[in-house]
């Protein structure tokens, strides 16, 4: 049977165990039945993978760009397996850079560890997943204060399309609304279902939990 990347993607979670089903209790105290735990990636190969997906995201949406930039920590190593990625998959070479915690003040300086960001600079940033929004919150003013770039668009593995605690918007929604700033995600929650109910992956039992889990707290 042939997968689409969405699909391969949405495998490589569950064998991964990054992906599973349940019953999981929610840092917003609300009863989950899946979980998704990114801390289960700890290899070569599985960052190797992990970056041929984000870079499938990006051309299946047609982002342009010059540099990835990979918000500390997590985003670090995501945002060179996806540049890594881009070349040898796509023949598209783009800068990376990272932000550090502090400025550094002596040698080269500056708050930036790779590409120097300049003026007009075209960029899109990679994390891992979008839960509040805390990551974009903190980058956006290290990167407005290094240059007057230009965000085209940040990139997730997994878009929860989820109701916050105190809005009826999802955290993606949110960044749109509040910085204007388009997130794209390899895969939604929608895009598991729909694995599950095409026999992608196990978990037919777990169905009517998903299902009845969307129905109470998925954002339009």
């Amino acid at each position: 049977m042939e997968y689409s990347y969405k699909e391969e993607f949405i495998r490589f979670m569950v064998a991964n165990g990054v992906l599973k089903f349940g019953e999981f209790t929610l840092k917003s105290g609300r009863i989950a039945p899946y979980f998704i735990n990114t801390g289960n990636y700890k290899t070569g190969k599985q960052l190797a993978k992990l970056g041929e997906y984000y870079a499938a995201c990006i051309c299946d949406n047609q982002l342009k760009a010059e540099t990835l930039v990979g918000p500390a920590y997590k985003g670090i190593p995501l945002s060179v397996a996806t540049a890594i990625a881009l070349y040898k998959d796509y023949e598209i070479e783009m800068n990376y850079c990272f932000d550090r915690k502090e400025v550094k003040d002596h040698g080269e300086g500056g708050m930036f560890v790779g590409q120097q960001l300049k003026d007009g600079e075209k960029v899109i940033i990679i994390e891992d997943v979008m839960t509040s929004g805390k990551a974009l919150r903190e980058i956006l003013p290290k990167l407005k204060a290094t240059a007057n770039v230009e965000v085209v668009g940040m990139v997730i593995s997994v878009d929860r399309r989820e109701k916050a605690l105190n809005s009826d918007l999802s955290a993606v929604a949110e960044a749109k609304k509040e910085f204007g700033i388009d997130v794209y995600s390899v895969v939604t929650m929608d895009d598991i279902i729909s694995a599950i109910e095409k026999g992608v992956i196990d978990g037919r039992e777990h169905l009517s939990a998903m299902y009845k889990y969307r129905n109470a707290y998925g954002a339009n």
